[in-house]
C-alpha cells in the first residue's frame, strides 16, 4: 500500500478543495493553499451549484452566475497572496455523486474539506462529511474553523495494529519537506497479544523510518485498552497538536478497539484539530 500512496502522490500533484463560500470553506482553501505550496502541488477549487429538484441546468441562471463570479473572485484573491497555480471548477449535481466523480477525472493526491461539526445536518460539510471521506478515492483533509498555525509544526499519529506504517511515514515525509514538525505517536492497548505485538512493530517501524530522516518523534502507550479516543484527543492536547493523521478505519469492530465510530468522532473532535485521513488504497 505504501508504494501505491507514493505513486498516486507523485503522479497527481493537485489538491482538490470544495468550496460553498462559507468561512469554514475559506479556512479549508487557506489550509489546502499553505499545503500545496509545500508540496508544490496547484489547487483546484471546487463548487457543486444544486439545481432545484426535476429544473433544468441552466449556466443563465442568475444563482449559477452569481456563483461563477464567487468562485473566480476567490480565485483571484488568493492568488495575490499565494504562489500556487489555482484552477476552479463548478459542476452541477449531487453533492456527493460530483465530488467522487470530479476526483476520479483530475486524480488528485489530496483533497481539504471544510466542515461546519456535526450540527445542523442540512449542511453539506456537517454530519455528511463523513460520507465524503468514506467515499473519496482519494486521502481527505478534514478542517473546521482551527486556522493553520505556523504550518503543521506537532503531529500526532495514533498506531494501532490497522496502521499501514509505510503510508503514514509516506505522508509525515511530505509534510516534513519544509517544515520539519515534530511527530508524536500513541499506541493503542491491544486484549490480544497477536494484535499488540503486530502494533508495537508498526510503531517501531514508523519510528525507525522518521529517525533514519532526522525527523523528531516519540512514542506514549496508551493507559488502558478502554476509551482510547479520549486517551488520543487528551494526548493530542497535550501536545499541542497542530495536526492529527490517521488511517481510515474499517466499518468492522476489533477487540479493545471501536472503530465504528473512530472516524466521525475525530472528524468532529471537541477541539477542532484538523485531521489527514489516509486512504488505504
Amino acid at each position: 500500500m505504501g508504494n501505491q500512496l507514493k505513486k498516486s502522490i507523485k503522479n497527481n500533484k493537485v489538491i482538490l478543495i470544495p468550496t460553498d463560500f462559507s468561512a469554514v470553506a475559506e479556512n479549508a482553501i487557506v489550509h489546502g493553499l499553505e499545503m500545496a505550496q509545500s508540496l508544490q502541488y496547484k489547487a483546484c477549487l471546487l463548487h457543486v451549484y444544486q439545481n432545484q429538484p426535476d429544473t433544468i441546468y441552466n449556466k443563465e441562471d442568475d444563482a449559477y452566475q452569481h456563483a461563477v463570479q464567487e468562485l473566480l473572485k476567490c480565485k483571484s484573491r488568493y492568488e495575490q497572496n499565494y504562489p500556487v497555480k489555482i484552477e476552479t471548477l463548478i459542476r452541477e449535481g449531487n453533492l456527493f455523486k460530483v465530488f467522487n466523480m470530479t476526483a476520479a477525472e483530475i486524480k488528485p493526491g489530496l483533497m481539504i474539506m471544510g466542515t461546519h461539526g456535526k450540527q445542523g445536518l442540512q449542511h453539506l460539510f456537517g454530519s455528511y462529511a463523513l460520507r465524503v471521506v468514506l467515499d473519496s478515492p482519494c486521502s481527505v483533509m478534514v478542517v473546521r474553523d482551527r486556522p493553520v498555525n505556523k504550518y503543521y509544526r506537532r503531529i500526532v499519529l495514533p498506531v494501532n495494529c490497522e496502521v499501514d506504517p509505510c503510508q503514514m511515514t509516506e505522508w509525515v515525509l511530505r509534510i516534513n519537506k519544509i517544515h520539519g514538525p515534530e511527530i508524536f505517536l500513541m499506541e493503542a492497548i491491544e486484549s490480544h497479544s497477536d494484535r499488540s505485538s503486530i502494533t508495537k512493530g508498526i510503531a517501531m517501524q514508523i519510528i525507525s523510518s522518521l529517525k533514519e530522516e532526522k525527523i523528531a518523534c516519540r512514542l506514549t502507550r496508551a493507559e488502558s485498552s478502554d476509551n482510547f479516543f479520549n486517551q488520543f484527543m487528551a494526548f493530542s492536547n497535550a501536545n499541542h497538536a497542530d495536526l492529527i493523521i490517521t488511517m481510515i478505519r474499517p466499518a468492522d469492530d476489533s477487540p479493545g478497539y471501536n472503530f465504528s465510530d473512530w472516524n466521525e468522532r475525530l472528524m468532529f473532535n471537541p477541539d477542532g484539530i484538523p485531521v489527514l485521513f489516509i486512504d488505504r488504497g
